[in-house]
């Protein structure tokens, strides 16, 4: 009788020990529960509809929830510290804009080498656009009234290609332009189509359907090829100002991010980005689909960000 209590009570055990290892399995296999992708912008722009598609894609590659919370201030710093504070696990992912090359040259507390880069996925190149209603119908209308008056141009932040755009073409220009921030590319072209600034810079992502339905006029295009959204529109230096600026953008992580999860990560976040449905939902708004990976992200983040500060000195 002792010898059988004592054979269930070893079988017992084995069998809880392979239930906890199968549980502790579980529980380690990445992803096991819901991850928080972090927007730094406002609802309803480019960065906001592209971290929404990526996100949704995501969702069906891992199996688990992907939530998209919008962090918006600061120029996006206020999203980019908030994410390199979370756990270095990858259930705390955020969309990187261009503002990672800039906010270090504009007096924000950021550090390049705070983030884990999982992959860049995106370019909406800037334009420079104005209300239907707008007396300005060409770049070189814009800039000749600027020259006498100081103009108005809202942006979607302080640390944003959108400012430096304009900041450098009034440079090159001698061009009196005063820069309207906001957080976020959605408010600051609402800003323009109400008269409440005279222009917008913005990316191609946050203006194609107000350009399609004849409520925007883009004036130039900051790209080096003209945009298939906006057909008829110059790019900048085909107007004699030679000047590129793109609001690319990508997803990053704390720094520290495990390689086995970060390679989780970068595989899904590929996947993601050559989707049917991503490109479904980003193209239509003007948004190029424009991929590389974790490492090469990074490698031209550190680029952009050298070419930064000779345009911001």
């Amino acid at each position: 009788m002792k010898t059988t209590l004592f054979t269930k009570t070893i079988a017992l055990a084995g069998l809880l020990g392979v239930a906890f290892t199968a549980s502790a399995m579980a529980q380690d296999k990445f992803p096991s529960k819901d991850i928080t992708f972090v927007v730094q912008a406002a609802a309803g722009g480019a960065s906001d509809r592209t971290s929404r598609a990526i996100a949704s894609e995501l969702e069906k590659d891992l199996g688990v929830s992907v939530i998209v919370e919008n962090r918006p201030g600061a120029s996006g710093t206020v999203a980019f510290a908030h994410v390199a504070e979370q756990p270095a696990d990858g259930y705390t992912i955020g969309f990187g804009p261009v503002e990672f090359a800039i906010a270090e040259h504009i007096g924000y507390d950021f550090n390049r080498e705070d983030y884990t880069y999982l992959g860049q996925v995106m370019n909406s190149p800037v334009v420079l656009a104005v209300a239907a209603n707008s007396p300005y119908n060409t770049l070189a209308d814009f800039i000749e009234a600027a020259k006498e008056k100081e103009l108005s141009v809202s942006n979607s932040g302080a640390a944003s290609a959108f400012a430096a755009t304009a900041f450098t073409l009034a440079q090159m220009t001698g061009a009196k332009i005063t820069p309207v921030p906001f957080d976020g590319g959605a408010p600051a072209v609402a800003a323009a189509l109400g008269n409440h600034v005279d222009a917008v810079t913005a990316g191609a992502g946050e203006t194609a359907a107000a350009f399609a339905d004849g409520s925007l006029k883009v004036l130039a295009i900051f790209d080096e090829e003209e945009h298939p959204r906006f057909p008829g529109v110059k790019t900048a230096a085909e107007q004699g100002y030679d000047l590129s600026f793109g609001a690319w953008g990508g997803v990053y992580g704390p720094a520290g991010i495990p390689a086995d999860v970060k390679a989780i990560l970068e595989a899904s976040i590929k996947k993601a980005a050559a989707s049917q449905t991503f490109l479904d939902a980003v193209t239509p708004a003007g948004i190029l689909p424009a991929y590389k990976s974790g490492d090469e992200w990074k490698a031209f983040v550190d680029a952009e960000a050298a070419r930064y500060a000779e345009v911001l000195k």
